[in-house]
């Protein structure tokens, strides 16, 4: 499981963070494991590669 969030600095280019976090027998349960950041460019690549592995209608 995990969470996101959308944010932009000084007014920016938006940026998506997608945060995944470990599992709960971790040594410190909820902490983050690994940090994504996609640009609105490599947000769109994500989507389609996606799209062609999963044949995501559009």
């Amino acid at each position: 499981m995990g969470h996101y969030k959308v944010f932009s600095h000084d007014g920016q280019k938006r940026v998506l963070q997608i945060d995944t976090l470990g599992s709960q027998q971790r040594e410190i349960p909820g902490k983050v494991s690994q940090t994504i950041q996609l640009s609105e460019d490599s947000a769109r690549e994500l989507w389609l590669i996606l799209g062609k592995e999963f044949a995501f209608k559009t």
